[in-house]
């Protein structure tokens, strides 16, 4: 799915509402809208100047809309959705929150999961390996992925008042522009690159 502007992000977490984690309905007990605002609000007050975690936050189970059933790929649709429009680190905390699933519970296993996420996490690759272990905390981004993925597994309280949809859409309005701003930048420093790349002197044969 293209996402053109904050506009068309807005309108597919208004839909959000009575779409659900399984298409049965026999998953979390939260629709997608309550568990964005309640996982968003989590890390508001968590993290309150990190705009760009709060975000993820809200659209990281976008996925099982864009395509219900997909456990084990909502992440990553959802991360290919968000990232033209909300930039490379909310795309990849979005994709890193069922990572961190699995990093927990393989470092914390008495942690407790939901019943749908404990049902999932086989699906999406079970406990990690050492090796996978290793891996995922040298990544810069680990920490907040772990994070997020806390405030996913608090945000699915059933009549919590979390706010409104609409509330989020000058926060989305901010990351959107800064994303574009470092877009915009990064696609001058290739050009140059290039530029620099085909400057030649005289051809010495």
């Amino acid at each position: 799915m293209e996402l053109r502007g904050v506009d068309d992000l807005m309108d597919l977490l208004h839909a959000c509402r009575g779409a659900w984690d399984t298409p049965d309905r026999s998953g979390d007990p939260v629709d997608l809208h309550d568990h964005g605002l309640q996982t968003a609000a989590l890390l508001r007050r968590e993290r309150p100047s990190d705009k760009e975690l709060q975000v993820a936050g809200l659209v990281h189970d976008i996925g099982h809309l864009l395509r219900p059933g997909d456990d084990a790929g909502h992440a990553d649709h959802a991360a290919e959705a968000v990232r033209p429009l909300l930039g490379d680190r909310v795309a990849r905390l979005v994709l890193l929150h069922v990572a961190a699933k699995r990093y927990l519970a393989t470092t914390s296993p008495g942690r407790g999961l939901s019943p749908q996420s404990a049902l999932t996490l086989g699906a999406q690759g079970g406990a990690m390996s050492p090796r996978e272990v290793a891996a995922f905390e040298r990544d810069p981004l680990a920490e907040d992925a772990v994070t997020l993925r806390q405030a996913d597994d608090a945000g699915k309280v059933v009549g919590l008042d979390a706010g409104v949809m609409e509330d989020w859409r000058t926060v989305l309005e901010l990351v959107a522009s800064r994303a574009a701003r470092l877009d915009a930048v990064d696609r001058r420093g290739v050009e140059r690159g290039g530029e620099r790349a085909g400057t030649r002197g005289p051809d010495p044969s």
